[in-house]
């Protein structure tokens, strides 16, 4: 058995010897107790077959030693041990019956205990609501009104709560929900379940609700406002992390160059300009690749003088507007031609009113549709062989001219291109002129020609109430043109 000498060191506060079993019985807060730097060791002398107790700071002993035979010793740790036992039931009670609205609530069992760490659950409610109630009350003095309802009186409630749900089970379950009605953005509302588990189990952590997903590299950037499960795994020394989740937020990137905004797009192949762009015939659709085979120099030999653009009038603008009868087979050759048993093709070269036999019957053996409200009947005859309204022709009575501002003219692609979408119930239809090859060549009726109203102009059909794939005009709105939604972009520096 070591032999200890006794300590002749006098100390201005000194520190008093314990008893033999050194069990502090203070629960007060008005005595301290020992700091966390001073703990207690203990050694098994086997030859004697004592325990010998250190208090230490460090590797120095502090005190001298205290020498417990084997049933002092066991006594000393049953009564430590009981002790420690009812002093967490003591502090458990008490907690229990704290002040908060609703008290922590103890759960029994090794079950519940062994999954979430502990056997407590508490819920911190925070937060307001304010609930406003009133009674709007107005009374008119007209005398064209009954006197029953001259007076108008509604019930007012407003409600506004700002809430945050703090719960938690045992050590490792966790809760907060975040609610608040004048939130401005809908992800400032959050709900999130997050499962923490020790250091030693498979299931390191599971969250559910606002969840995001961090990554240190920058070759694949992190996600951030995900709402889903997001789970941590470990398998000794791997580490495995799984989302499944779904972004509610966006992320853009804005780059400046030299005073100037940088920003790449990228669009489907299906989000094109819908019911802007639109060839003024099939001829100069199908003249388009040729003539930008060789680009920046354009070869189509086509140069578009005059043109009259057409639509439906919504605006009640009547200023410019006339009746109008419009034809989708107008100025087509024969492989382009719809209605093919109905009309076809007479002459030759590009498009004009004479490539095709409709503008001659509809000027002569047909006349009678320069009267709008009698279109139907004229063409009656035609509609045994297929030729109907809605896909064929369209009347629009009190058409609107467009001014020259309201849409944009390729003079020499042959096609336009309107300042705004038109709707899909809105019918665009055309007359134009144009020279190839030194000749002049007319698709429609200007409203120059002497054509007086109200008779109604013959045009080129470009648009009807009902685009479809199976109409012959799908083909004429242009499907490879896209919007940037952006402004003031340089031509120079677009890529």
């Amino acid at each position: 058995m070591p032999v200890f000498q006794q300590d002749t060191l006098t100390l201005p506060l000194p520190i008093k010897q314990p008893g033999i079993w050194s069990i502090d019985t203070q629960v007060s807060p008005l005595f301290l107790s020992d700091p966390s730097n001073i703990t207690e060791e203990v050694e098994f002398d086997p030859i004697n077959n004592q325990y010998i107790i250190y208090r230490k700071v460090g590797n120095t002993t502090i005190e001298i030693p205290r020498v417990l035979s084997a049933d002092e010793y066991r006594a000393y740790r049953v009564e430590k041990a009981m002790r420690e036992y009812w002093r967490q039931k003591q502090t458990g009670e008490f907690v229990g019956k704290g002040d908060g609205i609703l008290p922590r609530i103890q759960v029994g069992g090794e079950t519940f205990d062994r999954i979430f760490g502990s056997n407590t659950i508490e819920i911190i409610p925070q937060g307001n609501a304010e609930l406003v109630f009133g009674i709007s009350s107005a009374k008119t003095d007209n005398p064209a009104l009954p006197v029953d309802q001259r007076r108008n009186t509604t019930f007012d409630f407003q409600s506004k709560i700002q809430m945050n749900v703090s719960g938690k089970i045992g050590e490792k379950l966790k809760m907060e929900v975040n609610y608040n009605t004048e939130a401005t953005f809908d992800f400032e509302n959050n709900v999130k379940v997050e499962y923490n588990g020790f250091e030693d189990e498979i299931i390191q952590r599971i969250e559910a609700g606002n969840v995001s997903l961090p990554l240190p590299g920058t070759l694949i950037t992190g996600s951030q406002s995900l709402f889903g499960i997001k789970t941590q795994l470990r398998f000794g020394k791997l580490n495995v992390t799984g989302v499944v989740s779904k972004q509610n937020g966006q992320t853009q990137v804005v780059e400046i160059k030299s005073g100037a905004q940088t920003r790449d797009f990228q669009v489907k192949a299906d989000e094109y300009d819908a019911n802007r762009h639109f060839f003024l015939s099939h001829y100069f659709r199908e003249r388009y690749n040729q003539a930008l085979m060789n680009l920046p120099i354009i070869n189509s030999g086509i140069q578009i003088t005059k043109i009259e653009v057409w639509v439906t009038n919504k605006q009640a603008n009547f200023e410019n507007s006339r009746n109008i009868v419009a034809f989708a087979d107008l100025g087509e050759a024969q492989n382009n031609i719809f209605a093919s048993n109905v009309f076809t093709q007479t002459g030759s070269g590009p498009a004009s009113n004479d490539l095709n036999d409709l503008y001659e019957l509809m000027t002569t053996t047909y006349s009678g549709i320069r009267d709008i409200s009698d279109i139907s009947n004229v063409l009656l005859p035609l509609e045994s062989q297929g030729f109907t309204g809605g896909r064929d022709y369209e009347k629009i009575e009190s058409a609107r001219k467009l001014s020259p501002n309201e849409f944009t003219l390729n003079q020499t692609l042959g096609y336009i291109s309107l300042s705004s979408s038109l709707n899909t119930d809105e019918v665009l239809a055309v007359a134009f002129e144009y020279s190839y090859n030194g000749q002049t060549y007319k698709v429609g009726e200007f409203s120059t020609d002497g054509v007086e109203a109200p008779n109604a102009l013959i045009l080129k059909l470009l648009k009807g109430t009902n685009l479809s794939p199976k109409m012959p005009t799908w083909r004429l709105m242009m499907k490879n043109i896209y919007s940037m939604n952006a402004y003031q972009v340089s031509k120079d520096e677009f890529r």
